[in-house]
């Protein structure tokens, strides 16, 4: 059986390139280069049918190393809690209060940013400290 060796994590969301940036920030991800014979990526946009135009966009890892993530414009709006979330691992290899504040500062960071802050969940003697967060079209996120 052959294994999987790339996957890419798929938004639905009503403003793409929104979101896609918004992510860009929060993970050191970038933009990707816009396709062969366009000098920008709203050059290609322009070049679409207007139906198609702000439809979609990506971000990828620069180091090539984490999945590419896409997002794609649907026309409902996020009804429900998410069934499946990233956790943004800010606080790998810390503990108590050295961890805490990691995530907090980032949780701080990534509010400026339009995120918003759910609630701190603090180490209870079994898990560590984690901050649940909404992106800026609501959907959960956690900062690990």
């Amino acid at each position: 059986m052959a294994s999987i060796k790339q996957f890419q994590v798929t938004f639905d969301c009503a403003e793409p390139e929104r979101v896609a940036r918004f992510w860009c920030e929060v993970l050191g991800y970038v933009v990707p280069p816009p396709p062969e014979g366009f000098a920008t990526w709203g050059d290609f946009d322009r070049s679409l049918p207007p139906e198609q135009q702000g439809a979609a966009f990506a971000c990828i890892d620069p180091s090539g190393v984490g999945p590419r993530l896409f997002f794609q414009r649907v026309p409902e709006g996020k009804v429900v809690k998410n069934r499946v979330h990233l956790d943004v691992r800010v606080g790998t290899g810390l503990v108590g209060e050295e961890r805490l504040a990691a995530l907090e500062a980032e949780c701080a960071r990534l509010v400026a940013l339009g995120a918003v802050h759910v609630r701190t969940l603090h180490a209870d003697g079994v898990n560590e400290s984690c901050i649940p967060m909404q992106d800026i079209e609501g959907n959960e996120f956690c900062l690990d």
